[in-house]
């Protein structure tokens, strides 16, 4: 049997955790909505399964993945963020999803601003990079709230994109978040 640990990130207002089954339900009404295009969308129940059972063998064969992420005053689940590298990437690329209830709070940068620390930290991945989709207005603009800039145009599995490039993370800095362990 193979495992292995998702680990837990805490900052003010989120908790990075683990994919659960649970998020199966936001996660297909999510992808029913054309907001998913950007993302891999639409799609129907089985291909939000997929996604959901992919985001937890990233982790167990990268030692890296994406979060699910959980607004603590309400403990409800608002999207996704973190290190995506697969076939068909230049690199890995720090990514961030939020569902349409979530947005406009500053949750987003608050996720992406996480993971992208925990990964320079422990992940050994400083310097990332973000494939933003031509059309996606919000994440540039979210990845210049970053600090990242524009680096060139790109194909990511067939569809135009741009790379933004995120700035090193001072390793000497205090990091950004808590992690929790026994979860």
């Amino acid at each position: 049997m193979t495992s292995f640990t998702i680990p837990t990130v805490e900052t003010e207002r989120l908790i990075l955790r683990a994919p659960h089954q649970d998020d199966l339900p936001a996660m297909t009404a999510f992808f029913a909505t054309e907001r998913s295009h950007m993302v891999g969308g639409p799609k129907d129940e089985l291909g939000s399964w997929d996604s959901l059972v992919k985001r937890l063998g990233h982790w167990a064969l990268n030692g890296f993945g994406l979060w699910h992420l959980t607004e603590k005053s309400r403990g409800v689940f608002v999207g996704w963020a973190g290190i995506i590298f697969a076939p068909g990437w230049d690199e890995p690329e720090l990514g961030w999803t939020l569902m349409e209830q979530a947005e406009g709070k500053g949750l987003g940068f608050e996720a992406a601003e996480a993971a992208r620390d925990y990964a320079a930290r422990h992940q050994g991945l400083n310097g990332v990079m973000s494939y933003i989709a031509q059309a996606n207005d919000r994440s540039r603009a979210l990845a210049e709230r970053l600090g990242a800039t524009y680096e060139r145009e790109a194909e990511l599995l067939g569809k135009k994109a741009q790379i933004w490039r995120h700035p090193q993370i001072d390793l000497s800095e205090p990091a950004l978040t808590t992690e929790r362990t026994g979860q």
